[in-house]
């Protein structure tokens, strides 16, 4: 999918909501687990109830690997269930992947090409030709760890590395990469108060902004701050959407919770004209 496809998405949907679908066994209804394959029935009904409210799902790879080669294959299902059933959809495949030549290119194609995501996320430590691997697949996208949402995130992404925060290093260091018009940045919408200076240096990159809702980011804030002229965002609820009931309403419960943040999006949306 081409950015220009997913800010057609948004605008079409007054909806820049990206759904995480970490699915853990143990937080999901119990009556589920009788299912043949309990994660891919959890993930049907919630991408089902939720669809016409988001404009991309990610999941998070850990929650799949996990459970070995039934749980890839439950991750299998699921993604080809968005690409055939709802193809308009953008798909984050969030598993922090991130080594050197061949390497980050069998990653690329593990997620690009066997799996069919849209995106992949990716830890920037080992720099340029740790990353350049995933930017050369066309209409794909990198999405590289910045300023994540988590306490540990001071430990060094703000450390100051030659006068400048270390993830300011990351964020121009990454602007040289070759195909760097693919790259999207993760950023934490609990470090929203950092996205007027993180515009400066990237003003039209998308930014994967995940910690609303049970992490507590505000989408005001980060629209405030982060939202360009091409909306530039992709805010992400994970456990607030998908766990908002573990009952027999939980589909329901989800498709509320979702609707709440696109209400708020679409108030957004009609700000920015």
């Amino acid at each position: 999918m081409t950015t220009a496809q997913l800010v057609e998405q948004i605008h079409a949907k007054q909806s820049f909501l990206c759904i995480g679908l970490d699915t853990d066994l143990a937080k999901i209804p119990k009556h589920l687990l009788s299912e043949n394959d309990p994660i891919f029935a959890f993930n049907k009904a919630i991408i089902d109830a939720t669809q016409h409210l988001s404009v991309a799902y990610k999941p998070n790879t850990a929650f799949y690997e996990a459970h070995g080669i039934s749980g890839w294959r439950s991750l299998k299902k699921t993604i080809d269930y968005i690409n055939k059933k709802y193809p308009e959809q953008f798909t984050i495949a969030d598993a922090k992947r991130g080594d050197i030549g061949n390497t980050s290119t069998r990653y690329a194609k593990a997620f690009f090409e066997e799996l069919k995501f849209d995106a992949v996320t990716v830890a920037p430590y080992m720099g340029k030709d740790s990353v350049e691997p995933f930017l050369a697949f066309k209409d794909k996208h990198t999405i590289l760890l910045a300023l994540t949402s988590n306490e540990g995130a001071f430990d060094f992404q703000t450390k100051q590395v030659d006068g400048k925060e270390l993830y300011k290093k990351v964020l121009e260091t990454s602007q040289t990469y070759q195909n760097a018009q693919n790259l999207m940045y993760v950023v934490g919408a609990t470090k929203a108060t950092y996205l007027k200076d993180i515009r400066k240096i990237i003003p039209h990159n998308f930014l994967l902004v995940p910690g609303v809702g049970a992490q507590g980011g505000s989408i005001k804030e980060v629209c405030a701050n982060g939202m360009t002229s091409d909306v530039g965002l992709l805010v992400n609820s994970s456990r607030g959407i998908i766990y908002a009931s573990n009952g027999l309403d939980f589909q329901v419960a989800a498709a509320n919770a979702a609707t709440a943040l696109q209400e708020q999006m679409a108030i957004e949306l009609e700000r920015l004209g």
